[in-house]
């Protein structure tokens, strides 16, 4: 029977564990060779190891796939480079980039600290652009190839305490629609999933209350694995149509995210003035304005 990345070479970011390595070892059972990078840090980047991305490259051989392991960091554009050049140099090619890798630094704005900042954008954002980059040269001289992007609902939405994970994660949105729109010439395409699933990175989540704790023990029933099914068909030439899209991931279900649009406009004749905008425009515009949601408020029932 054909598999449906049979052959593809993918290189998954951030594999050594939660949701990295679940699409890593699907990736794989679904015929890809796969590079698994992660530079085996603590969640907020602290410390190195080889250890999580060997072990699951352990995995995926033992279960009769083939993988590499590489630990090169993506936030800087030399090591990513060098993590798509150890799929090209091992494997002949490069297929895929899922662009997974990264790590939460939590802080209310006004106490985030500009290292804060920088560290999270570094690797969400910075680290995205650096693999999609490296990656998009092959892809253009083959006339093919695939990105996956790992987004937030947090950017999408919003959540506490986030500012910097957030825009990263918004920004990175951004960024895949610009690639797909400059890249669709060469059959290159590029997607999000903003996933819900139990990590590390969840696990930083602040427990205050009952509220939260309920909320975090309802987020501990959506596993990983759950998010790879969709990552490994975006990858997959089954996926050839679908481009420039933002999915959402929750348990079994699979959601299809909104993108900015006009939602209401006012008109005036003469022109506005700001007493005017005070007196007609705010208060036409009122009843469409967006609310203060946070991901939780949205996605406000339970898993299915």
């Amino acid at each position: 029977m054909h598999k449906i990345v049979e052959g593809k070479v993918v290189v998954v970011t951030g594999a050594g564990g939660g949701i990295g390595r679940d699409i890593a070892l699907a990736m794989a059972q679904h015929g890809a060779r796969v590079v698994v990078n992660d530079i085996g840090a603590s969640l907020s980047g602290e410390g190195l190891s080889a250890g999580p991305a060997q072990q699951v490259v352990e995995e995926i051989i033992a279960a009769g796939g083939q993988a590499v392991a590489n630990t090169d960091s993506v936030s800087d554009a030399s090591s990513a480079a060098r993590i798509v050049e150890t799929a090209v140099d091992v494997f002949g090619r490069i297929d895929c980039v899922v662009n997974n890798a990264g790590i939460l630094r939590d802080s209310l704005f006004h106490k985030m600290s500009a290292d804060e900042w920088d560290a999270v954008l570094k690797v969400h954002l910075y680290g995205a652009f650096y693999m999609s980059k490296a990656a998009a040269l092959h892809f253009k001289a083959q006339a093919s190839g695939a990105l996956v992007h790992m987004t937030s609902t947090s950017g999408l939405i919003g959540n506490l305490a986030q500012a910097n994970y957030s825009a990263a994660k918004l920004g990175l949105t951004a960024l895949s629609k610009s690639i797909a729109l400059d890249m669709q010439r060469f059959n290159v395409r590029s997607n999000c999933i903003a996933p819900f699933a139990w990590s590390r990175m969840i696990s930083s989540i602040p427990i205050n209350d009952a509220a939260q704790q309920a909320r975090v023990d309802k987020i501990k029933l959506m596993t990983p694995a759950k998010i790879a099914p969709l990552a490994v068909f975006l990858a997959s030439d089954s996926a050839s149509d679908v481009n420039a899209q933002v999915f959402t991931v929750r348990n079994n279900e699979i959601f299809l995210m909104s993108q900015p649009r006009p939602l209401r406009s006012v008109h005036r004749a003469e022109g506005w003035t700001p007493e005017s905008i005070a007196e007609h425009a705010m208060p036409a515009l009122k009843s469409n304005f967006v609310a203060m949601d946070r991901s939780a408020d949205v996605f406000s029932w339970d898993p299915i």
